[in-house]
């Protein structure tokens, strides 16, 4: 390995030596973020947003197929709106950021930065439905939010982060139930065919559940280091925000009825479970679906005649199927085998003289290393089914992280023995008392993830206090 090579790589610190700083120096080293002057706010650098791009364009889709709108609504939000729903303002009350000055002059009353929009679509939904005929409402919303957290990381837990919060209204509490289930299935085919990333779907307990929702329904995935990771949430409102806010419409018995509302979201915060899930020490590993770059040209000796005008050509061929980059750099090649193995991108394409004279190039997966010489005659071809087994392969190696890192508990002593020296999930009974869960949390750290829609009968016994059982539970740390 060349001097310049190696220490590209020995600037990221190895994920057994120090998880926390692998992953600090992944987001750095990749280009992903900057940090900013405000603390908690991070800059999304292009390979960064690129990622977002991506992953939005893939989820707007999905929305849009499924009959859903975008919307915009305002930034700022009136703290008499804000009040309307008790139990919702009082969970988000220690994370509200407050506007009090306009200019020089104090407002009559505060505005919040919205958390999340719930009140405002509220507001909205008022004004808008009247009549049956009116529904259902299927509204989703590209925005940023802003939640004043103690301790924040780039991606996972910052002030200020993009996502999108679906909104919907409809008529009967058995729509609104549909609609929350139909998105989070939307959610978790979405993180395991495009991101790679299995993940557990189930019911947050009602301790866990969001402020003011009647049910939270979650996707949690599992990160490499065996904690936990809410990758994508779920929320039937019921009709209780309906009535803080008096979202009646007329039905065809002509009856005045509440409507049911739906609300949902993913957050950037995906990137950062990508990172975890499959990065390794030399770096990022992207899914092929969501990689800005999916295989990089590196021509080889490209001073030499041809060799360069050859690596354009096959540039310009493969763009019209996939994202390509060519780096025609003054860097030497070893640099660029590094750079963009930490960058993550799924295919290297090697062309040298010698490929160029055998009508041949050289590709490489980030995920095996393997390299194989191909015909140029069918490259996309090629490319192609490279792309997809490394997609397939990442899902794979994923999963089989997830399982040797599942374990079940039957006792309170196995538990805690499981979460101080293991980690992961623990499966375990749960008697469907509050008081378990934080005795779980203040004695382990480890928080109900989920109780999950595949139910399983490990004992008759809650793992905690004993008492009879009414659910089992996906427990573990989390982020």
């Amino acid at each position: 390995m060349a001097k310049d090579e190696k220490k590209l790589v020995e600037e990221i610190t190895s994920m057994s030596e120090d998880f926390a700083q692998w992953y600090t120096d992944i987001v750095k080293k990749a280009k992903l973020v900057d940090y900013s002057g405000i603390r908690g706010c991070m800059v999304i650098q292009p390979y960064g947003y690129a990622i977002w791009e991506n992953i939005q364009k893939e989820l707007d889709r999905r929305f849009k197929e499924t009959g859903h709108e975008n919307v915009y609504m305002p930034m700022f939000i009136p703290e008499s709106l804000l009040q309307k729903e008790k139990d919702h303002v009082e969970g988000f009350s220690p994370e509200v950021a407050w506007v009090t000055h306009g200019g020089a002059e104090k407002l009559e009353e505060r505005l919040c930065v919205r958390p999340t929009s719930e009140t405002l679509f509220c507001d909205h939904y008022a004004n808008i439905i009247h009549s049956y005929r009116d529904l259902p409402k299927l509204y989703n919303q590209w925005c940023n939010v802003v939640r004043w957290e103690k301790t924040t990381r780039p991606f996972l837990r910052t002030m200020e982060f993009l996502w999108q919060e679906g909104h919907t209204a409809h008529a009967t509490a058995e729509e609104a139930e549909a609609e929350t289930l139909r998105m989070l299935n939307v959610y978790a085919d979405f993180c395991e065919q495009e991101l790679a990333i299995p993940v557990v779907k189930g019911r947050k307990t009602d301790k866990e559940k969001f402020a003011g929702a009647k049910a939270t329904y979650t996707i949690e995935s599992l990160m490499h280091d065996g904690k936990a990771l809410q990758s994508g949430t779920s929320h039937n409102f019921g009709d209780g925000f309906a009535q803080a806010f008096g979202i009646q419409y007329t039905g065809e018995d002509n009856e005045l009825h509440y409507v049911h509302q739906t609300s949902w979201g993913m957050t950037t915060r995906l990137i950062g479970a990508i990172i975890m899930v499959h990065g390794d020490d030399a770096g990022l590993k992207l899914p092929p679906r969501i990689a800005p770059v999916q295989a990089v040209i590196i021509p080889i000796a490209q001073h030499k005649e041809g060799v360069l005008e050859k690596a354009e050509e096959l540039r310009d061929r493969l763009s019209q199927k996939f994202r390509i980059k060519l780096d025609s750099s003054d860097k030497s090649p070893g640099w660029k085998f590094s750079e963009y193995e930490m960058k993550g991108v799924p295919v290297r394409i090697e062309i040298g003289p010698k490929d160029i004279e055998n009508n041949q190039a050289v590709l490489v997966s980030r995920t095996t290393r393997e390299k194989v010489f191909v015909s140029l005659d069918n490259l996309e071809e090629e490319v192609g089914k490279l792309l997809d087994k490394i997609q397939q392969e990442m899902l794979d190696a994923a999963l089989k992280n997830r399982e040797e890192k599942t374990s079940v508990a039957l006792s309170y002593d196995e538990f805690k023995e499981i979460v101080e020296t293991k980690g992961g999930f623990v499966k375990a009974m749960w008697c469907g008392n509050e008081e378990c869960e934080i005795r779980i949390k203040e004695d382990t750290s480890a928080t109900s993830r989920c109780m999950p829609f595949e139910q399983e009968q490990l004992s008759d016994k809650c793992v905690c206090c004993g008492k009879p059982a009414k659910k089992m539970v996906y427990w573990g740390k989390a982020y």
